[in-house]
């Protein structure tokens, strides 16, 4: 899906061409962070591109299509190095398209479902990515208690050091609470579906990439220079966690998200479309200051 000439945060913007020609499609166009495009395993692509331009429901301008690799006008151009580290050939790489034929019955669903296919997969997709985030936080705080333990600084071990409690428990409250917000989320998904549970796929695709941010940022200071270097995997972990606050949506992406979601309980769906706010009553319980504190 993503492009490296446009804001590919919103979709829409997407402006490889699919054209249909006879009994083939003709793909036109340039992506990147296409995962896994190098592995000798990867045999097929899905690509997504705009199939009707002129659709007035931007929505439905956008088809999926199954890409054979290798194949004639697929060129991979190069693997992109992450945060330096080269994760060819595993890791995501660019790719054109120059007149690809493709035959029609590669198309998925049919024109104009891309979105529909993608939203059926992010949910997913989200959860399975927090869940990785989370176990990899799990390593991160396991690490940094076993050096704090072992190791001695102006005659104090690490671990004593009010600082170092302070972060490791800190970081086991915010590691429990991503992992039952993300438990919360595949529950909705599983019970109720990825619409329903937009909201709680949202929230955790914010908290858990910034929690195992700020985690295993803690880890590396406790292990002094030698956390940045590549003898302990931290390094490592810390650009994974860094690329998951970008990868299937940035945080301001989801944070928006989250907000139009809340503010729907208050106001008309006329003003979360850009037309004008549909305030609704205000609160009619008991006025909140005047009922009694109960302490216990």
């Amino acid at each position: 899906m993503t492009e490296p000439e446009v804001a590919s945060s919103d979709a829409t913007n997407i402006e490889t061409r699919i054209r249909r020609d006879g009994d083939e499609y003709i793909i036109n166009g340039r992506k990147w962070w296409t995962s896994g495009a190098l592995d000798p395993r990867c045999k097929i692509m899905i690509v997504m591109g705009q199939s009707d331009p002129g659709n007035p429901d931007r929505y439905r301008r956008q088809s999926m299509i199954l890409v054979p690799l290798p194949y004639p006008g697929v060129v991979i151009k190069r693997m992109l190095p992450v945060f330096g580290y080269d994760e060819a050939p595993h890791g995501h790489a660019e790719v054109l398209f120059d007149n690809a034929r493709i035959p029609t019955a590669n198309m998925l669903l049919g024109e104009g479902r891309g979105f529909e296919i993608a939203q059926g997969r992010l949910g997913p997709g989200r959860i399975h990515h927090c869940m990785r985030l989370i176990g990899l936080a799990e390593r991160a705080l396991e690490r940094m208690c076993r050096r704090t333990t072992t190791r001695t600084a102006f005659g104090v071990r690490i671990s004593d050091q009010s600082v170092t409690q302070e972060r490791i428990a800190e970081a086991r409250i915010m590691i429990e609470q991503a992992r039952l917000l993300t438990l919360k989320a595949a529950w909705m998904m599983d019970k109720y579906g990825n619409k329903q549970a937009r909201a709680e796929i949202a929230m955790i695709k914010v908290a858990a990439p910034n929690m195992a941010c700020r985690v295993i940022d803690w880890a590396i200071q406790a292990f002094g220079g030698a956390g940045v270097t590549n003898d302990y995997g931290l390094a490592y972990a810390y650009a994974t966690a860094r690329v998951l606050r970008l990868a299937d949506g940035p945080d301001e992406v989801h944070r928006n998200q989250i907000a139009r979601l809340e503010l729907r309980k208050y106001q008309g769906p006329a003003s979360l479309s850009g037309g004008s706010a549909e305030v609704l009553p205000t609160d009619t319980s008991p006025d909140f200051r005047r009922q009694p504190v109960w302490i216990a």
